[in-house]
């Protein structure tokens, strides 16, 4: 008897290639692995929160276990960091835990509504990576149920093949069940943030090469319709943890405590032709004039680390057609690769409204892990007519380039741009078969990249 289920049609946070799947909803470990034995027609892939852009966590015609009922923390050491969680545990849940305490995420993406699970499906990264790494480098141990009904505990020492595969795998070795991750010590919840005006992306790469050494964090929001000789106009946002003695004067009695926001909503879609050059260019603009160079400004780490969350449904913005998110990856000799990028972008005026432009330092074992050493550019970009023709075209400049896609951002790449990509495809693969010989887990996107058949 199978257990119950939902249809739903799910997308990812772009909205794009939204498909029907079955939804299972387990309650807990027995739940889970009673949906993994009883499912026996069909595949199944795991979700968190949906935060992922394309279809990671999307299986259309299939089955898709939702896994943030699992969310419960499990123990924590004060001596060590280290917080042992289940899957469903989001970034939101340990801020609201973990900073009163002293302890802030080793590693954070844009957006704090990710699961744990997720973090390590994707091994995410965030605007420290030029110095810490990705999540996985912070992850000490996972649990991860296979397809079977095995339970496999993995680490660096044991199982360590499945560790690397699972660490940014899209979910396709298995469902994680626990992990043991290390977090870090803060005295506050504010952040010491410089911004820099740059003219350009050579006095943007040139600032954030030096600022790099002496800043935990780093990231640059560009002007995407700059041209010329201010192709790459960007505002640079370099940041620390403050101490408590930093904090402003009215929070310092409680320097941990994060100020309450005041949340917005986006009430409905926008229509198709809200976003356009003209409004674009007015908004970059006016965020242009609002961050003028300056040193030391305290910002609390809602604002500085996940400005768009107090937005609920924020990508409504784009239009009930969605958006892609495009995040393109460079080595450090490739330059010429960012330029023809930003280029391409602004001739084409397919105007972005979040560019974001981070420094990647070293990658990591993970088979499909996406960092390597080098520049990261992030886009959104409207669901318009061509939009996906003009994304191979980024792609055949990646490709020339010897850069690579960010899977938990891809809606559209192909088969043979995955592999030339990616190349321990055939070594990730091999595991996958080792731990799922039916081949029973899937997604919309494993297949449309052909790294699995069905």
């Amino acid at each position: 008897m199978s257990p119950p289920f939902e249809t739903h049609t799910l997308s990812g946070w772009g909205r794009m290639a939204p498909a029907e799947c079955r939804v299972y909803r387990p309650e807990d470990y027995a739940g889970l692995q009673e949906a993994v034995a009883q499912v026996t027609e069909g595949t199944l892939i795991a979700r968190g929160l949906g935060r992922s852009y394309g279809d990671t966590s999307v299986n259309g015609g299939g089955g898709v276990i939702d896994l943030t009922r699992l969310n419960r923390m499990i123990s924590f050491d004060d001596a060590t960091g280290v917080l042992e969680c289940e899957c469903g545990v989001s970034i939101a849940d340990i801020l609201d835990t973990f900073v009163p305490r002293g302890f802030f995420p080793p590693v954070t993406p844009g957006t704090k509504f990710v699961t744990v699970g997720g973090a390590i499906a994707n091994d995410i990264h965030g605007k420290n990576h030029h110095g810490a790494g990705t999540f996985g480098q912070f992850v000490e141990s996972f649990e991860l149920l296979t397809p079977s009904g095995a339970i496999l505990h993995c680490s660096r020492e044991e199982n360590a093949d499945v560790f690397w595969a699972t660490m940014g795998g899209i979910g396709l070795t298995g469902f994680v069940l626990r992990a043991r991750v290390r977090l870090q010590p803060v005295r506050s919840a504010w952040m010491q943030v410089d911004y820099r005006r740059c003219a350009n992306l050579d006095d943007a790469l040139e600032w954030m090469a030096a600022s790099g050494e002496t800043h935990q964090y780093s990231v640059a929001w560009v002007d995407c319709l700059a041209r010329g000789k201010n192709l790459g106009l960007s505002v640079v946002m370099d940041g620390n943890h403050a101490g408590p003695d930093q904090v402003p004067a009215k929070h310092r009695d409680h320097p941990l405590r994060a100020p309450d926001k005041r949340e917005k909503v986006v009430p409905f879609d926008a229509p198709g032709f809200t976003l356009n050059p003209l409004s674009i260019k007015a908004f970059n603009t006016v965020y242009y004039a609002a961050h003028p160079t300056r040193e030391g400004a305290m910002v609390d780490y809602d604002s500085y680390f996940y400005p768009l969350d107090v937005v609920h449904h924020w990508n409504r913005m784009y239009g009930k057609r969605g958006f892609a998110q495009y995040q393109a990856t460079l080595p450090p000799e490739s330059k010429a690769g960012l330029i023809q990028l930003l280029e391409r972008l602004s001739a084409t005026r397919r105007a972005s409204f979040l560019a974001v432009l981070k420094f990647m330092g070293e990658g990591n074992p993970g088979l499909l892990s996406h960092p390597i050493k080098g520049y990261t550019l992030t886009l959104d970009i409207a669901n318009k007519p061509g939009l996906i023709e003009f994304l191979h075209e980024l792609d055949r400049i990646l490709l020339d380039h010897g850069g690579r896609l960010y899977l938990a951002k891809d809606v559209a790449a192909t088969a043979a741009t995955l592999a030339a990509m990616y190349p321990r495809l055939d070594e990730f693969r091999a595991i996958k078969g080792r731990l799922d010989p039916e081949g029973r887990l899937s997604s919309s996107m494993a297949r449309r990249l052909g790294i699995v058949e069905r």
